[in-house]
């Protein structure tokens, strides 16, 4: 069984290398788990959008939705979703993302943009970005570059998203 609750402090070593490992094996530059402890020090910080996955007591997942700018709106940003390898395609990554879909959706957030893999994402409602005007200032596939809108409106936003600077874009 799957729990899903906000992340606390004492779990912040935990969360640091579930992060790692989940990474470990993707082609990314392997600094997402810095990316986290850097985020969390941010006024990007969303506490409620913290979020682990427990399986008994051991933390097997971890997802961060932070503000992020559309134009002169803020939005969220889902980065990063980590799931332990051995703990991949169990519905982890799944009940992460709704409950946090549900916070957001809750606190108000309008929508939630990633970059992500063009097949697992869409499953969850997730469009290209361009579909409600988002753009970015650097290059990446349309397909990979994406949104949801968490009250379902299809408002369009009109505008460059602009992440937090502890990003590095």
């Amino acid at each position: 069984m799957i729990t899903i609750r906000q992340e606390e402090k004492n779990d912040y070593k935990e969360v640091f290398e579930v992060v790692e490992k989940s990474f470990a094996a993707l082609h990314t530059d392997g600094t997402e788990q810095f990316l986290v402890e850097k985020l969390r020090k941010s006024d990007a910080f969303i506490p409620e959008l913290s979020l682990v996955a427990l399986v008994g007591e051991k933390i097997v997942g971890h997802i961060l939705f932070t503000k992020v700018k559309v134009g002169e709106t803020t939005q969220l940003g889902l980065a990063p979703l980590a799931v332990l390898p051995e703990y991949q395609n169990q519905g982890v990554g799944s009940a992460l993302i709704k409950e946090g879909h549900r916070i957001a959706k809750e606190l108000g957030y309008d929508y939630s943009i990633l970059i992500g893999h063009e097949t697992y994402y869409p499953r969850f409602g997730y469009v290209p970005a361009k579909a409600f005007g988002i753009t970015v200032s650097f290059e990446v596939n349309d397909e990979n570059f994406m949104a949801y809108s968490l009250s379902g409106t299809d408002k369009m936003l009109n505008g460059m998203l602009v992440y937090p600077k502890e990003f590095g874009i």
